[in-house]
């Protein structure tokens, strides 16, 4: 008789769980990352026309709608929604990831250029893997602790390239100002993936994004105001791109990103938006005309071999466990 799980539903065999669990966790962490890299591209693009706190809360409005159309039939079904003590993660990286870390990047790229944002973002992963162990018990695995310095080594030569001013009438006191701010940002995303590895466990992904993002739209209500009469005077492809941001980096990869943190350890998930800086210089390139150096190019191909380092001690273990099936 197949074993069942908790509530009554058959769980699938050892042999046959790891293959879709892979397929389908490989797929999420791909999404995340284009679409995220593709936000730090629609920031930029869009910051003349929105300020900080009103491209948070349009961005996260309608990412709040879009995803209402899944989420609230799937809570009028089930009738289950947290209680007590389980609002408190959700409240705080809803305030801090949904709030606070957009806030803090969207006032950064007022400053910097896409590609030097996302690589300066990306010392986050180094914070949640060392988190993810001690909080979250994952442990300091060898090869995600190599794989990670590696890829922050590429992260540090996409710097290298991307961080000379833009005219010299810019100086360093502003460049100083973005990189506190994308560093902020980095925290607070860190604390937050730590916050949010429990919440996905009991809850499904679109529901615990949706829960933090409602919490982010609220606290940025005080930015209504501004927003309204910033997408009066916007022009429309800068209104549609503030949707976009809503609907696909928001709404889409925040649930992809919650639906794969729920398959995966939160530290090596993290070391995969390692890709995002390179990504991120490409499509910047592609629609910004923000040509990236021979040093962004060079980083970024480091940044794809430290992420194959962090995934190799999971190669290595199913490959030790197959004689034994």
């Amino acid at each position: 008789m197949p074993s069942t799980s908790p509530a009554g539903q058959p769980l699938a065999s050892p042999a046959a769980a790891p293959p879709p669990v892979k397929a389908l966790g490989v797929a999420a962490m791909v999404v995340t990352v284009v679409l995220w890299a593709s936000a730090f591209v629609g920031i930029r693009a869009i910051g003349p026309h929105f300020a900080p706190g009103s491209l948070t809360l349009g961005r996260l409005a309608v990412a709040a709608v879009v995803l209402a159309f899944l989420v609230v039939p799937q809570l009028l079904r089930s009738r289950v929604l947290p209680t007590g003590r389980e609002w408190l993660p959700i409240l705080a990286y809803g305030v801090m990831w949904f709030g606070g870390y957009n806030i803090a990047l969207n006032a950064a790229e007022h400053i910097l250029d896409a590609g030097t944002s996302a690589l300066l973002i990306n010392v986050n992963p180094i914070l949640v893997a060392i988190m993810a162990g001690l909080f979250l018990k994952e442990g300091f695995p060898r090869w995600l602790l190599i794989g990670s310095t590696v890829a922050f080594a590429g992260v540090a030569l996409i710097a290298l390239g991307s961080g000379q001013p833009r005219s010299p009438g810019e100086g360093s006191t502003a460049d100083l100002a973005g990189v506190a701010l994308c560093l902020l940002a980095a925290v607070l995303a860190a604390v937050s993936v730590i916050i949010q590895k429990p919440v996905v466990r009991k809850f499904p992904a679109a529901q615990a994004t949706w829960f933090g993002i409602v919490v982010g739209a609220v606290c940025c209500l005080p930015f209504a105001g501004q927003l309204a009469s910033e997408v009066q005077a916007a022009p429309p492809e800068a209104t549609w791109a503030l949707v976009y941001l809503g609907v696909f980096p928001t709404a889409i990869a925040f649930t992809t990103w919650a639906y794969a943190l729920s398959l995966v350890d939160a530290g090596k998930l993290a070391a995969t938006t390692y890709l995002v800086p390179g990504t991120t210089v490409l499509i910047s390139w592609l629609l910004l005309g923000e040509i990236p150096t021979a040093w962004g190019l060079v980083g970024g191909l480091v940044c794809l071999v430290g992420v194959g380092l962090t995934r190799r001690r999971t190669r290595a273990r199913r490959t030790r466990q197959r004689p034994g099936r």
